[in-house]
């Protein structure tokens, strides 16, 4: 989950609550649960199980601060499982550098 709050703004609190709300019902059901949230938030950090920081921004630039970590995630994961991540199944284009 990315459940970034920024301070102040009603958009942000009711989606932080919904996301809030999602988690917990991935929680009832024994799921996972791995959040990238803003930084001393106490309310994820109880109910997640690893909780990964990003610092407290507005919401237009809280996407760009979350995709580094997501993709190291993804990069990651991607290892862990044995695939190729340098040459990657179905990929239709490449792009060669001379």
């Amino acid at each position: 989950f990315v459940a970034p709050k920024e301070a102040g703004n009603t958009a942000s609190e009711l989606r932080y609550e919904k996301t809030i709300s999602n988690i917990m019902e991935v929680k009832a059901r024994e799921g996972k649960i791995v959040v990238i949230a803003t930084e001393g938030d106490t309310e994820i950090t109880e109910i997640a199980d690893q909780v990964i920081h990003i610092p407290e921004t507005s919401d237009l630039l809280s996407p760009v601060l979350a995709i580094v970590p997501l993709q190291l995630l993804a990069y990651h994961i991607a290892v862990r499982r044995g695939c190729d991540v340098d040459q990657p199944r179905n990929l239709a284009k490449s792009v060669t550098v001379e």
